[in-house]
C-alpha cells in the first residue's frame, strides 16, 4: 500500500495579514506605548508634586535633615537619620530571613520533594499570604509574635547582653517583632518569583547534571540555582522594595522610637511609619519636612531598584558568557 505525502497549500500556511489583523496589531502597539508613557509621566508627576512641596524644607535645612537625629516640631528641627537607619535595617534583616525561606520554599515546591497536588496546595497557601491586610499582620504581631518571642529575647539578653544585637531587653514593640512580621509579608513575593525562575530552567540541564554524576542537592545548588540566579535576584530586589515601603505593620510593631541602635530588641522607627504617624496632624512646616522624608524614601527605593537591575544585567551577562 503506497502512501502519498500531501503538502498543505502554501497560501493557507503563510499569508499576508488582513487589514483587521493589521489594525488590531497597530492598536495594541500604540496602546502599550501609551501605557508605558503614562507610567513614566505619572512617576514624573509624583516626583514633581512631592519635590515641590518639599522644596521649602530642602531650602531651609539642606542636607542636615539627613544627619540630624531629632524630630522637634516646636523648634522646627527635623532630622530623619534614625528613620533612614530603621528603614534600611529592618528591610535588610527581613530580606535575610524572608529571602532565605522564600528561596528554600521555591526549591522545595519545584524539585519534586512533594507530590504535585500537595505542592499546589502549599503554593496556594503561600500566595494567600499576600492577600492579608497589613493591619492584620500588625495585630497578629502584637498579640502573637511579641508574647511568643519575649521569653527567648529575655534569655538572650541575660546570656549575651554584651553583644550589640542583644544589648537591650524586649519590653514590647521592637525591631525583632517587626522584622519577623515583615519577613513573612515579603515571603509570597520572593517565593512566587523564585518558583517561576527555577521552573524556567530547562529540564535537560538537570538531566545533564545527573548524567555527570551529581547528586540531587549538587544539581540544585551548583546547577539549577546558578542558572536561575537572575530571576532569584529579581525576586529578592522586589521583596526588598516591598519591605522598604511597608507602613502599617511596622508602625504598629517597631515602637516608633527616634533612636539608632543595633539591638534587635530595642524600639526603632522607619520613614514610612514617620509619615503615617505624623502626617494627619502636621502643620505647614512639618508637612514640608515630611514631604522631604517622602522624597528620601523614594530616592532609596529608586537606588535599590537600579541596583537590582544592574545586578540582574551582570548576572545575565555572566551566565551568557558561561
Amino acid at each position: 500500500m503506497a502512501f502519498q505525502l500531501v503538502l498543505p497549500d502554501s497560501k493557507s500556511v503563510s499569508q499576508a495579514p488582513s487589514p483587521l489583523a493589521y489594525a488590531v496589531d497597530r492598536t495594541f502597539f500604540y496602546a502599550a506605548a501609551a501605557g508605558a508613557l503614562a507610567i513614566i509621566l505619572l512617576v514624573i508627576y509624583i516626583l514633581w508634586e512631592i519635590g515641590g512641596q518639599a522644596l521649602p524644607a530642602i531650602g531651609r535645612s539642606g542636607a542636615s535633615v539627613l544627619v540630624n537625629t531629632q524630630w522637634d516640631v516646636q523648634n522646627s528641627s527635623f532630622g530623619i537619620l534614625p528613620q533612614i537607619w530603621g528603614t534600611l535595617y529592618s528591610s535588610l534583616m527581613a530580606l535575610l530571613i524572608g529571602g532565605f525561606i522564600g528561596v528554600s520554599i521555591a526549591i522545595f515546591l519545584t524539585q519534586d520533594f512533594l507530590p504535585h497536588s500537595l505542592a499546589t496546595v502549599f503554593r496556594t497557601l503561600i500566595e494567600m499570604l499576600a492577600a492579608i491586610p497589613s493591619v492584620v499582620f500588625g495585630l497578629w504581631g502584637i498579640f502573637v509574635v511579641i508574647p511568643f518571642v519575649r521569653p527567648a529575647a529575655d534569655w538572650l539578653h541575660d546570656a549575651a547582653g554584651f553583644i550589640p544585637f542583644f544589648s537591650t531587653s524586649l519590653s514590647g514593640p521592637g525591631m525583632l517583632p517587626a522584622v519577623i512580621v515583615l519577613s513573612i509579608m515579603i515571603l509570597p513575593t520572593v517565593a512566587a518569583i523564585s518558583q517561576d525562575a527555577i521552573g524556567l530552567v530547562p529540564y535537560k540541564i538537570k538531566e545533564a547534571a545527573y548524567g555527570l554524576g551529581a547528586t540531587r542537592w549538587e544539581a540544585i545548588l551548583k546547577v539549577i540555582l546558578p542558572t536561575a540566579s537572575g530571576g532569584i535576584s529579581s525576586a529578592l530586589v522586589l521583596g526588598f522594595g516591598r519591605a522598604l515601603g511597608e507602613t502599617m505593620a511596622l508602625a504598629m510593631l517597631i515602637g516608633n522610637a527616634n533612636q539608632i541602635s543595633l539591638s534587635l530588641f530595642s524600639p526603632a522607627t522607619t520613614l514610612a511609619a514617620l509619615l503615617a504617624s505624623n502626617f494627619p496632624e502636621a502643620g505647614a512646616i512639618e508637612r514640608q519636612a515630611l514631604m522631604y522624608a517622602a522624597l528620601v524614601l523614594l530616592a532609596i527605593t529608586l537606588v535599590v531598584n537600579v541596583a537590582g537591575t544592574l545586578i540582574l544585567l551582570w548576572t545575565s551577562r555572566k551566565m551568557a558568557k558561561a
